[in-house]
C-alpha cells in the first residue's frame, strides 16, 4: 500500500514524497526541534505559582529582544489583534493617523484604523522603497494645530521585502517638533534585525511570535512607552485589547485571560536560543543569508522587488518575474516538484513577485537547499534567467561563515 501525502499538499501530490518539506515563506518560519520538544508538555494551571513564574521570565526575555525596560503585553492573538490593540488603547473615533503605505500589510493596517473609525491620511509609495522620512516631516511641519495624533510605520515589510529607517523616521517627527506618538509594526523585523524600542522612541511596538522568533503563530505582542500608556487612559473604545490588565502581567507573570500555555513553553525555547546565539549574531546572520539571496537573485538576471539598497530587508527577499510570466505558476511548480513552499505576492503584486524567506532557525545548508530549488523551479517553469545564482551564493557564503 502506498502512504499517502500530508493532507496539505494532497491536492497536489498523490503519493508520499521522502525528505522534509522546505518551508521558506517569509512566515511562520521553521520550527526549531528545541521549540517542538518544550511545547510538547503538559498544561499546567494558569493561576498558580508554576506559571506566574514562567510568565514573568518569558515577559524579561522578551524585553531584551524588544531592547526595552518598559512593558512588554503577550495577546493570544496574530499580529493583527496586535495591531488592533494599538490602536483602541491610544485613539479614539475621529483622531488623525498618518500611515505611510508601503506594502500590503501598512495597506491593512491604514483599513484597520479606517474602519475603527480614525481619519487616516495614507503617503502613498511604489511598493518598492520604505517609509520617506522627508514626506512624513513635511506633513508633521503643516500640521500645526496637531491633529495627527499618531504616526504609524511597518519596519520590515514582509510584502515587498523594503525595510523603512525607524531611527530616521523618529529624527523626522522630532525635527518637526510634532507630539505625535510613533507606532512601528516589529512583526516581521524582530529578532531578525536590529530593533531598538526604547532607543528609538517608539511608543508603540507590535510583533508576532511566528517569524524571527520561531514559534507556532498564535502569540503576538506589544510593547509600550510611558508615553503610550499615559494615551490609553482617555481612549474609549476597548475591552479584550486593555492594556490595563498587561500592566499587571508584567508584575506578576498572571494574564487577564486564558493564555497560550504550550506556546509560551515554546516561545520561552526559542528566546533561550536567540539570546544564546547572541542578538548581535542572530541579526549578522540573518543579513548574511539575505546577501547571499540577493547575490543570487542577480546572477540569475532577475530583479529585486525592493529598488532601494539601503531599504534592503535581512528576514525576505521579494523576486520579480519578467513581464509575461506568473510568479504564481513558478511557486506551484516548486512546490508540487521539489515539496517547497515560497511566499506569494500580494495586493498589486500579486503573480508579480515571489518571495524567499530566510529568516528564523536557519542553515547554510538550509539556504542552499531553498536556493537550489528555485533554481530548478526557474528552468522547470521557462521562467528566462542565467544559470549559476547557487554557485553565487556558494562562493560569497563559504567566505563569509561568520
Amino acid at each position: 500500500m502506498l502512504l499517502r501525502a500530508p493532507h496539505w499538499k494532497a491536492s497536489i501530490m498523490s503519493e508520499y514524497v521522502s525528505g522534509r518539506h522546505f518551508l521558506q515563506t517569509p512566515g511562520p518560519t521553521n520550527l526549531p526541534e528545541r521549540v517542538l520538544r518544550a511545547m510538547n508538555g503538559n498544561a499546567i494551571n494558569h493561576r498558580g505559582p508554576e506559571f506566574g513564574a514562567l510568565g514573568l521570565r518569558v515577559i524579561g526575555k522578551l524585553r531584551q529582544v524588544f531592547q526595552t525596560v518598559g512593558i512588554v503585553g503577550i495577546f493570544p492573538s496574530s499580529g493583527t489583534g496586535a495591531w488592533e490593540s494599538s490602536l483602541v488603547n491610544t485613539l479614539s473615533p475621529g483622531d488623525r493617523v498618518l500611515i505611510t503605505r508601503t506594502g500590503q500589510f501598512a495597506h491593512l493596517w491604514e483599513q484597520m484604523a479606517t474602519k475603527l473609525g480614525m481619519d487616516v491620511i495614507a503617503l502613498d509609495t511604489d511598493w518598492r522603497r520604505g517609509a520617506d522620512p522627508a514626506a512624513i516631516a513635511a506633513l508633521l511641519a503643516d500640521d500645526r494645530e496637531h491633529r495627527i495624533k499618531a504616526v504609524c510605520v511597518v519596519h520590515s515589510e514582509t510584502s515587498t521585502s523594503c525595510m523603512s529607517s525607524v531611527p530616521a523616521v523618529r529624527a523626522a517627527m522630532d525635527k518637526a517638533g510634532h507630539p505625535a506618538m510613533l507606532m512601528v509594526d516589529a512583526i516581521s523585523s524582530l529578532a531578525c534585525a536590529d530593533y531598538r524600542h526604547d532607543e528609538w522612541k517608539v511608543d508603540v511596538t507590535i510583533a508576532g511570535s511566528q517569524k524571527g522568533l520561531m514559534t507556532p503563530p498564535g502569540l503576538s505582542f506589544v510593547a509600550v512607552s510611558e508615553k503610550a500608556l499615559a494615551k490609553a487612559a482617555t481612549a474609549t473604545a476597548r475591552s479584550y485589547w486593555d492594556w490595563a490588565p498587561l500592566v499587571v502581567s508584567n508584575k506578576t507573570g498572571f494574564f487577564p485571560y486564558t493564555p497560550s500555555i504550550n506556546l509560551l513553553y515554546g516561545l520561552e525555547a526559542a528566546l533561550d536560543m536567540l539570546l544564546e546565539e547572541g542578538l548581535t549574531n542572530v541579526y549578522a546572520r540573518h543579513e548574511r543569508y539575505a546577501e547571499a539571496t540577493r547575490r543570487t537573485v542577480r546572477a540569475w538576471g532577475l530583479e529585486l522587488q525592493c529598488a532601494d539598497p539601503t531599504a534592503y530587508n535581512p528576514g525576505v527577499t521579494a523576486i520579480r518575474v519578467p513581464d509575461g510570466h506568473n510568479a504564481d505558476n513558478l511557486r506551484n511548480t516548486i512546490l508540487a516538484k521539489y515539496n517547497m513552499s515560497l511566499g506569494n505576492g500580494l495586493g498589486p503584486i500579486e503573480g508579480k513577485v515571489f518571495r524567499i524567506g530566510h529568516m528564523g532557525d536557519l542553515s547554510p545548508l538550509q539556504l542552499m537547499g531553498t536556493l537550489s530549488g528555485v533554481e530548478m523551479g526557474l528552468r522547470l517553469a521557462g521562467i528566462p534567467h542565467k544559470s549559476g545564482g547557487v554557485q553565487a551564493a556558494i562562493e560569497y557564503l563559504s567566505g563569509n561563515a561568520g
